[in-house]
Order: C-alpha cells, then sequence, then structure tokens
C-alpha cells in the first residue's frame, strides 16, 4: 500500500469556519459538504465504479483520499474492483478477516476546471441542505405559535381574486393561504402581519411554512399573550369556537378560586379583550366562564339567548335547549351562528326548542305511549298517564320492575300493581308469540332482530313494507325509515344509530377481507 503524507490545509479550516458562520449551520455540515464534493472529484478521476472516500481532518485541515477494499473470500463479478481476497489481505495484515476493509492511501488530486466546478455545485447544494434542515428544526418548534412578518407579495388567480399571501420572516417565507385569511381582510406590500403557525412541511424547494389568522388556535394564542393570567396558567382557556372575522366563543376557568376568569380576559375597561378584537378586524367575541355543572356551562354558552330549561342526552351527545319564544331568534344567532359555536364550544349538537315546541313535542310523545299503554294494559287513560309520569316508557318495563316500587305510585295499592304486571306479562307473551308467528309468514331474516333499537312492533311494520333483512334496514336512509315507521317512532338522530347498527357487519366483514388478502 501506499504511503502518502497529507499536508495542513488551513485555508480549508478558514472556509468552513466562514460558510458556517455566514449561513448559520453546523461547521459539520460544511466538512461533510466538502468531503462529498472532493469524493465526487476523485470518482471522477479514478473511475466511478471505485469505492473512493475522502476525509478532512478537523483540526488541520488536511485532505486524505483512499479506496476502500472489501476483504472477501471470493470476488463478487460485478463488484471485483472494490474487492480483495482474504489471502492477499493477509500478506500485509496478518489480522484481517472478511467484511472488513483494506483502505488504500491515493495522492491527493489538483482540481481542474470541470473538477472544481463540479465540487463548487456539491458544496452549495450540501450547505443549501443543510440551511433548509435548519430552517425545518427551527420552525417545526414554533408550531402552535404567533409570529411576526411582513407581507412580501400577494399571488392572485386566474379569476382575479386573491389566492395567497407570502410573508417575509426574515430567514425565510410563509404561506398564509387565502381561506387562511379573516374574510373581507386586505394587505398589501409591505404590512406588518401576525399569523399563527398551523403546520411546517419538509419539501424540496425548502421547508414549506404554513400560517392562518382564522383557526380557533390563533384566537386561545392571541388571549395567551394578552392576559398574564393565562400565560402564567392561572386562568386556563377550555375551549375556543370561531366564525372568523364575526363572532367567537372562548370558554376559561380559573385555577386560583379568588380570581375572575371572565375578568382577567376582559381588563381594565376590556383593553385586553380590545386588543383581541382589534387584531382580529373586529370580531366579537363571548367570553364563557367553564362550569363543572354542564347544564349551567350550556346555558352559558348559549348567551346572550336566556335558557329555560335544558335535557342533556348523554347516549347520543345531543343537547336540547328551551328558551321563551322572544328568546328563540337570539339563541339561534343570524344564520344560525349562535347555537353553531356555542355547540363547537360544547362539542356536541344542541338543538334549539321555544317552550310551546316542546311542550308540543311531549305532548305527542306522551300521547302515543299513553295509547300503547292503554291498548296492552287494557287500562283508563289516568292510569297510562300515572305510569308515564313515573317514568315507564313501555310495557316490558312494567312487567319488570319490582312489585313493589309499582304498589309505591300514588293512586296504585299492592293489588292494583299486581294486577298490572300480571297483564303486561300475559302482553308479552301474547305479543312473542303473535311476532314469531308474523316473522315466519312474513319471512322475517334472524338477522334483523338483533338490530339494537329496533323493537318487534316496528320489525314488523317494516317487514309489511319489504324491509325483512340486516342488509334491507342497512340500505335506508334516516328519512326513509322514519317515514316507515310513522311519526313519534323515532327521532332523526335515533334512526341514524338503527342504520349504521345494521350496517356494523358490513365493516366487519370488510376488515376480514384485508385480514385475508393480508
Amino acid at each position: 500500500m501506499q504511503n502518502i503524507e497529507n499536508m495542513p490545509r488551513p485555508e480549508i479550516i478558514m472556509v468552513v469556519n466562514s460558510v458556517a458562520t455566514e449561513k448559520n449551520i453546523d461547521k459539520e455540515d460544511v466538512f461533510t459538504a466538502l468531503e462529498v464534493a472532493i469524493q465526487k472529484a476523485g470518482r471522477s478521476r479514478y473511475g466511478f465504479e471505485n469505492d473512493i472516500r475522502a476525509h478532512i481532518d478537523r483540526k488541520n485541515g488536511a485532505i486524505s483520499l483512499a479506496h476502500y477494499l472489501l476483504i472477501v473470500e471470493e470476488y463478487d463479478e460485478e463488484n471485483k474492483c472494490n474487492q480483495i481476497l482474504l489471502k492477499d489481505a493477509l500478506l500485509d495484515d496478518e489480522n484481517a478477516k472478511v467484511g472488513d476493509y483494506v483502505i488504500d492511501p491515493l495522492p491527493p488530486i489538483d482540481f481542474g476546471r470541470v473538477a472544481a466546478q463540479t465540487a463548487k455545485q456539491v458544496i452549495v447544494q450540501k450547505v443549501r441542505e443543510a440551511e433548509r434542515n435548519r430552517q425545518y428544526e427551527e420552525y417545526k418548534e414554533k408550531i402552535g405559535t404567533i409570529i411576526n412578518g411582513t407581507v412580501k407579495r400577494i399571488e392572485v388567480g386566474s379569476n382575479g381574486n386573491l389566492r395567497n399571501v407570502i410573508v417575509d420572516m426574515g430567514k425565510t417565507e410563509a404561506i398564509l393561504r387565502y381561506d387562511e385569511i379573516i374574510p373581507r381582510e386586505k394587505f398589501k406590500n409591505g404590512d406588518r402581519i401576525r399569523a399563527y403557525v398551523l403546520d411546517v412541511r419538509r419539501e424540496n424547494k425548502g421547508p414549506q411554512i404554513f400560517l392562518s389568522r382564522t383557526c380557533p388556535q390563533f384566537l386561545a394564542a392571541l388571549f395567551t399573550q394578552e392576559v398574564p393570567e393565562i400565560y402564567d396558567g392561572i386562568v386556563k382557556i377550555i375551549s375556543v369556537s370561531r366564525d372568523p372575522g364575526s363572532k367567537a366563543k372562548i370558554s376559561v376557568k380559573a385555577n386560583d378560586l379568588t380570581i375572575d376568569p371572565v375578568g382577567a380576559c376582559v381588563g381594565l375597561r376590556g383593553i385586553r379583550v380590545q386588543a383581541v378584537v382589534n387584531e382580529l378586524q373586529g370580531e366579537k367575541i363571548d367570553i364563557i366562564p367553564y362550569s363543572e355543572d354542564r347544564a349551567q356551562y350550556i346555558v352559558s354558552a348559549l348567551a346572550p339567548a336566556e335558557v329555560t330549561k335544558v335535557v342533556i342526552d348523554e347516549e347520543s351527545n345531543r343537547i336540547e335547549a328551551v328558551v321563551p319564544q322572544e328568546q328563540f331568534s337570539i339563541a339561534i344567532g343570524r344564520r344560525g351562528q349562535n347555537v353553531k359555536l356555542a355547540s363547537q364550544l360544547l362539542g356536541c349538537d344542541i338543538d334549539v326548542l321555544t317552550e310551546e315546541q316542546e311542550q308540543e313535542r311531549r305532548a305527542n310523545e306522551n300521547k302515543v305511549r299513553s295509547q300503547r299503554f292503554m291498548d296492552a294494559l287494557d287500562v283508563d287513560e289516568m292510569i297510562a298517564h300515572l305510569l308515564i309520569a313515573e317514568g315507564f316508557t313501555n310495557v316490558d318495563e312494567v312487567a319488570g320492575v319490582a312489585l313493589s316500587e309499582l304498589a309505591e305510585i300514588e293512586g296504585f295499592d299492592d293489588d292494583i300493581a299486581t294486577e298490572l304486571q300480571q297483564r303486561a306479562k300475559e302482553f308479552i307473551t301474547k305479543r312473542n308469540a303473535e311476532f314469531a308467528k308474523k316473522s315466519k309468514t312474513l319471512g322475517i331474516d334472524e338477522t334483523i332482530k338483533t338490530v339494537t333499537g329496533l323493537d318487534q312492533d316496528m320489525i314488523i311494520t317494516l317487514a309489511e313494507k319489504g324491509v325483512k333483512t340486516l342488509d334491507d334496514v342497512a340500505d335506508l336512509a334516516a328519512d326513509e325509515l322514519i317515514e316507515m315507521l310513522g311519526e313519534n317512532t323515532l327521532s332523526e338522530d335515533e334512526a341514524n344509530k338503527v342504520i349504521m347498527a345494521a350496517r356494523e357487519h358490513w365493516f366487519e366483514n370488510e376488515g376480514q377481507n384485508l385480514d385475508d388478502e393480508e
């Protein structure tokens, strides 16, 4: 093997330090870029098929170039030029073994014009990649924060509408997409701008930084900047909902009971909230105190409307808010804005009803239930109403309840309770027998009987209209199911739940098919 002395090259160290300082990147990245450039020039001279590697001494800048040969038992004809047989390697090194490398030093190369240009291109490319990686890591850490920048240019679509705003952030640019700009907001080149860093993506042309002024997080971040109690963690932002440029709701909670969270956010004479409103182009902001009492929280969320009653359905995650007739338009808001923002704030659907609508609906539901009790138990309207008032919704509940509980109902005694429960059990026995008979006659598939939310009467009604299998139910839309069963039988939400329950086997089959394919 050749013995080649590598001369110190202090100018290399100077170049590395200069480039690293100017581009604000790690010196190791510059050294690596130089080594790749020298390696490429070496392969250009000695042959690209050869495993030529370069190394720069980090202390004195000395450049070494070498041909790496893999020690093997037998040659691989396709890569013979980069291999050496073990028996030959042992002549120079008795400790050589298969898998190690023999390093054959090469004389320093004299960079010609083409080689120098190639090396320059490689260095520039590697330095640019290192700079992009540094920018990506730097701005990735800023996701979820507010940044300041200057409008560099405004991109306009072919139809003349605003597309994107390009923001100069000093060392790089960011994109404020047209759908992340507050409606009616106007920008011109040179304008100062504040925005929320929504995402940072690594792309070929460099890190792409996406900004937003419409997301709820921007509003929360603005309050964090303006309200020291939020910044310090004394007051916590629970939830935010926005209709950008128009209205927003933010719920806050104080970890210190002596602090008024709403007052802290409003500030003396409204100075804090006004600063946020000004930044958001006059967007009206409702600041709502969070409450562990969900009903109270709902009432606050629907402000400024006055809510007289709240009904919470935990199973379907729906809420009914009952308001006086004169408060209905306020609760709904312009174009449904107030109830929509309240729903987003709470993370559930809110149905707003007037007191008259709620009373009418309850009356209809009670009328249907009352008639069912009267028909099934052969009782008068008064007894049916008493059962409904006690919370009974169907005959099965009357048959299954403890006799003592039934007897405790005002106006009932042990004899009445016993008689009612006996009639309920007889009705269920008769109903089950009739259901079995009709199921056979109508050709009802057994699978439809497993759908949660459908009782026997509903299944018979559907079968009489041609819906006899699980797939038949799954193919229906909610409005079709309600129409078939009749009004006041199922709500739209309940109908959707029935249909989704019927479709569960589709998804199970899809999962099974995927497993089989794998």
